[in-house]
């Protein structure tokens, strides 16, 4: 088995809002997380959003929903293609824990679940293996999509130049 980059013990956290979050407010919110320092990796985590009516009469027209929306984080234009109802992330120390607490407290006006566990894989998946083999990279176990396509993209790094 291949080592990742959670063999190091990083601490990883859940922001859980009593709310799916609006647009906006992921944005703001993961701006703010993505400034600190001691970030390694986060994913967003919630229900899908379609793209296009999946039946009746207006069967592939696409849908207008308000969830459907490009958001900016970190100077990258993101498609969302889920509606925020969890935030999971492994970060470096309990002090970056802190300051992704009270960044929460600052940007969410809504009640939130501030969770500390396991929550993303330590050990590439199966699902891992078979969308990227068996020598990917460490930084991208257990940030597969199950049920996305391979040309979806649905992983964005948006620090690459600051990655080890």
């Amino acid at each position: 088995m291949s080592v990742t980059s959670s063999d190091t013990n990083y601490v990883q956290l859940e922001i859980f809002p009593s709310r799916l979050l609006k647009p906006e407010t992921a944005q703001n919110l993961l701006n703010e997380i993505v400034e600190l320092e001691g970030i390694i990796r986060l994913f967003v985590h919630g229900p899908r959003l379609p793209q296009t009516v999946p039946y009746g009469p207006a069967t592939g027209l696409p849908v207008h929903h308000p969830g459907n929306s490009v958001i900016e984080v970190a100077g990258q234009a993101i498609e969302l293609a889920v509606y925020i109802g969890s935030i999971r992330m492994e970060v470096a120390d309990s002090d970056v824990k802190e300051q992704v607490r009270e960044v929460c407290e600052k940007v969410l006006s809504v009640s939130f679940e501030f969770r500390e566990g396991n929550f993303i894989p330590r050990r590439q998946t199966v699902s891992d293996y078979a969308k990227r083999g068996p020598d990917s990279d460490p930084l991208m176990t257990g940030m597969t999509d199950p049920k996305g396509k391979l040309k979806d993209q649905p992983v964005c790094i948006l620090k690459p130049d600051d990655m080890e």
